[in-house]
């Protein structure tokens, strides 16, 4: 059955999109957005990656639960930054170390930092061991390393204690 529908809850997001981007039931779009929905993920199968198995779901709730402070608490501050003197923002790009090696694990450390106002994940080396930031405020060498002892402590260390 995994070999015929290797994703069935992405078939049944293709049926619905199909059956919506159209705007009717019709029996001939049912049938052609059944035939796409089994045929597209089926196609694309070969290129999922692996699933990385989640190993402490403890750590990934408190990870979830930082990741909504910081951003509720960063959008303040942004907003106090933009809204506030010219000099209360100073960007900068602080490239950020990563000891992770699992390929979700980096992805969602990149898009944790991109979701937190006031970073932006810009780039990722070709070895996966470096993640380059762009910061809306670092004025110095100082708040840029304080940067990365944040991202390392914050999200990089729970992600690795989430995926081992």
């Amino acid at each position: 059955m995994r070999r015929l529908l290797p994703s069935p809850i992405s078939s049944v997001a293709l049926l619905i999109a199909w059956l919506m981007l159209n705007e009717s039931a019709s029996a001939g779009q049912w049938l052609l957005g059944a035939l796409l929905a089994l045929v597209i993920p089926w196609l694309l199968a070969p290129l999922r990656p692996e699933r990385s198995p989640i190993r402490s779901w403890t750590a990934l709730a408190r990870l979830v639960g930082v990741v909504l402070w910081d951003i509720v608490r960063s959008n303040v501050d942004v907003a106090r930054r933009v809204l506030g003197r010219d000099a209360a923002i100073q960007p900068r790009f602080v490239w950020v170390p990563i000891d992770l090696t699992d390929p979700l694990a980096i992805v969602l450390l990149a898009g944790i930092v991109t979701t937190t106002p006031g970073t932006i994940s810009a780039e990722l080396s070709d070895d996966h061991r470096w993640l380059l930031v762009h910061a809306l405020h670092a004025p110095d060498d100082a708040a840029a390393e304080a940067i990365v002892a944040d991202i390392k402590a914050r999200y990089e260390a729970p992600l690795s204690e989430v995926f081992g």
